[in-house]
Formats: C-alpha cells, sequence, structure tokens
C-alpha cells in the first residue's frame, strides 16, 4: 500500500507560500495540487518550482479543484475570513495563515462554517508546534520554573521605507496584525486570557500602527510585549517563574532552542527544526484530517477565538480600526 496522500491548494503566493511549500516538500504525506494567484505568471512560475500539478488565476478555481484536500490560505488577511468560509463550504478542509482574521466576528463566522460543513479548520500558527515550544510549554506545566508571573516577548525589526501591504490598513496592516499576534500569542498560550489589556501605538500616516506595546495585567502575573516596524529587537522571549526563567532563543517564534535558568545556572536545550518549522503544522493538519477531526487539540477554534478577542481589545486601546471591515 503507498502512502495515502493529502492533496493540498495554495492562495495566495507571496513569500510565506514559498516557505510553506518548500517545507511541504519535507513531509512525505503532502502532494501540492493547485495553486492560486491573480497573476498567472506568478501561479505558473510558483507551480514549477515547487511542483504543483495545476496553476490558477483565481482562488476559485483552487477551491473547486476536485483533487484538493485542503487549502492553505496565504492571501492578506482582510480576505482570511472570505476564502476560509468559501473553502468550508466548497467542502474543503483549511488552514488560514494569521491572524485568523481582521476582528472577533469574522473569526465566528469561519469557525461556524467548519462546524455546518464538517471541516478540518486551524489557524496557522505554526510556532504552536515548534519542537522547542511545545518543550517550553510541557517544561512549565510540570511547574519547572515555579508559578509563572512575567512574561517578555517582542518581534521588531527596521522595515526601511514602509510601502504596499506591510502598512495598508484596508488590508489588515501594521505591526500589531504581522507580527505583535506572536507575543500575544506566546502569553496567551502560558497564562491564557488577561483580565486586563493596556496598548499603545504610533501610527504611520496611512493609519496602520509602526510600533506598539501592551501590558497584560493577570490575576497574579503579567506580560510586557512589543511590534515594532521601526526598529530591531533580538527577538527572544523570556517566561519568567518564582523558580527560574526559561529564555526562548532568537528569533524566538521560529527558535531552535530554549534555555533553562535556575540558581545562576544555564542549561541549553537544542531542537533543530525539520526545515524553516512549517513541516509542524503541517503534519499536524493531517494527523486531524485523518482522525476526522474539526480542530486540533494544540491549537484550537477557542484558541484562535480568544486570541482574536485579546487583539480587538489591543486595537480598540490604541485607536487601530481597519476601515470598512470594521464591526
Amino acid at each position: 500500500m503507498g502512502l495515502h496522500k493529502v492533496r493540498w491548494g495554495i492562495l495566495g503566493l507571496g513569500n510565506i507560500a514559498n516557505q510553506f511549500a518548500k517545507d511541504m516538500a519535507l513531509v512525505p504525506d503532502a502532494e501540492l495540487v493547485a495553486v492560486g494567484s491573480r497573476s498567472m505568471d506568478k501561479a505558473v512560475d510558483f507551480a514549477q518550482k515547487y511542483g504543483a500539478q495545476r496553476a490558477y488565476n483565481t482562488y476559485d478555481q483552487v477551491i473547486n479543484d476536485g483533487e484538493v484536500d485542503i487549502i492553505y490560505i496565504a492571501t492578506p488577511h482582510n480576505s482570511h475570513a472570505e476564502l476560509t468560509i468559501q473553502s468550508l463550504n466548497a467542502g474543503k478542509h483549511v488552514l488560514c495563515e494569521k491572524p485568523v482574521a481582521l476582528n472577533f466576528s469574522e473569526t465566528v463566522k469561519m469557525v461556524e462554517a467548519s462546524k455546518t460543513n464538517g471541516k478540518f479548520f486551524m489557524e496557522a500558527f505554526w510556532t504552536r508546534f515548534n519542537p522547542s515550544i511545545r518543550e517550553v510549554y510541557s517544561k512549565v506545566d510540570q511547574n519547572e520554573i515555579g508559578d509563572i508571573k512575567y512574561i517578555n516577548a517582542d518581534f521588531a525589526f527596521n522595515i526601511g521605507v514602509a510601502t504596499g501591504r506591510m502598512i495598508d490598513p484596508l488590508l489588515g496592516g501594521g505591526s500589531l496584525m504581522d507580527m505583535g499576534v506572536y507575543p500575544l500569542f506566546l502569553s496567551y498560550l502560558v497564562l491564557g486570557k488577561p483580565k486586563e489589556i493596556l496598548a499603545a501605538s504610533n501610527f504611520y500616516a496611512t493609519g496602520a500602527d509602526k510600533q506598539t506595546s501592551i501590558i497584560l495585567q493577570y490575576q497574579d502575573a503579567q506580560a510586557v510585549l512589543h511590534s515594532s516596524f521601526v526598529s530591531p529587537s533580538d527577538m527572544k522571549a523570556t517566561v519568567s517563574g518564582t523558580e527560574g526563567r526559561i529564555r526562548i532563543n532568537s528569533i524566538w517564534h521560529e527558535t531552535q532552542s530554549y534555555t533553562v535558568i535556575k540558581n545562576n545556572h544555564e542549561v541549553d536545550y537544542h531542537f533543530p527544526t525539520k526545515g524553516k518549522g512549517f513541516t509542524y503544522e503541517i503534519e499536524e493538519c493531517h494527523r486531524c484530517i485523518h482522525e476526522k477531526k474539526l480542530e486540533s487539540d494544540l491549537w484550537s477554534h477557542e484558541d484562535s477565538l480568544n486570541l482574536i478577542q485579546m487583539v480587538d481589545e489591543v486595537r480598540k486601546q490604541t485607536g487601530l480600526e481597519f476601515a470598512s471591515q470594521e464591526n
């Protein structure tokens, strides 16, 4: 018996889709069947580069391709909800790039479409499946560093001259949605939903945020988080407890290692990723599909809903709005 392949389609063929397709080649039971872009040239180039069987110049054609089992959505944030719902309604499973949508109400509709159609749906929070992050989570869970009191995480670099999608509020641009979701994710993973959120941003003339700082207030802990397009950071994250701390080494959201520090003693743990690390979320999708699950236990629908609710509150505090998409 040959390997039962899971057949993928990809919508949106930008940078992250390229990295994803490269990693997909490292997953033996994954097959790239169809790719879609608004540009036929781009679709054909991408298909040739990664061995996809078909290239389309509309997203609809990928969604309606009878040989596609699951669709990976890597388009700008503002189209995530619409394309996810359309794909689920067409009987496809969906892995949708983060942030899952522009707001909570869109996300609710996406989850409803998954349940109505009985199809698997997950937000592509690849960091959740990173081997080091899973280990850190388990060490925290086992009380290795005592009660968690503080998390510090940022995601920042200088993008230089800011143009295009990244600073277009109509496309969900800005540092919060592109990068701030990662520090928020880490706090949520370790400490859950906060009692209170305090946030402030500086903005581009377009209305997208160039930098955002966030304090999460928990019952008995705090998190200090930051995202930026205008200055670099060392991209490490720290989870601190009453008996020690864990440093997730740079670049922390795609880390290959972490360090446990207790009593001034450091121990390093190395977990080099397979490929860049998208391999693990691909494998998780396959596992869930084979087990006929609608969601992952590691990053569930509820997790996506909780996280986007936190993002909505940050936007409310900072005044970051996405024009006509707002509700």
